[in-house]
C-alpha cells in the first residue's frame, strides 16, 4: 500500500475521506455539500446517519443534497432554484417534500 498515492483513490474513497476528516473532534458546525453524491446507497445511509447522530448531540448540520429522503431529515429544508429561494418548509414529513418537488421546486 506504500506506493498508493492519494490520487489513485475512487471518487467514493476520497469522499468518505474527506467525511471522516470533517467529523473529526467535536464539532458544532458540520456542513455538507451533497456528501452522499459518489456513493454507494448503503454508505450514504451510514453517512446521513451519522450526521443526523451528530445533529442529535448539539451540531448545526447544513446538509445540501437533491435527495428528498434525505431532505425529509432535516427540522427545516430551503428549496433553492437558479439560485434564489422559492420555498421552504418546516415539515420533515417526505409526502410535503415530494408534493414540493413534483410542483417544481
Amino acid at each position: 500500500m506504500a506506493d498508493r498515492r492519494p490520487e489513485d483513490m475512487s471518487g467514493g474513497q476520497a469522499q468518505r475521506v474527506a467525511i471522516a476528516r470533517a467529523l473529526v473532534g467535536p464539532r458544532r458546525l458540520l456542513l455538507a455539500d451533497e456528501p452522499t453524491g459518489a456513493l454507494d446507497s448503503n454508505a450514504g445511509m451510514t453517512i446521513l446517519e451519522v450526521l443526523h447522530t451528530r445533529a442529535d448531540r448539539g451540531a448545526a448540520v447544513l446538509l445540501v443534497t437533491h435527495e428528498p429522503r434525505f431532505a425529509a431529515w432535516a427540522d427545516r429544508t430551503v428549496f433553492l432554484k437558479d439560485g434564489c429561494i422559492i420555498d421552504e418548509t418546516g415539515s420533515s414529513n417526505m409526502d410535503d417534500l415530494l408534493n414540493l418537488e413534483e410542483r417544481g421546486a
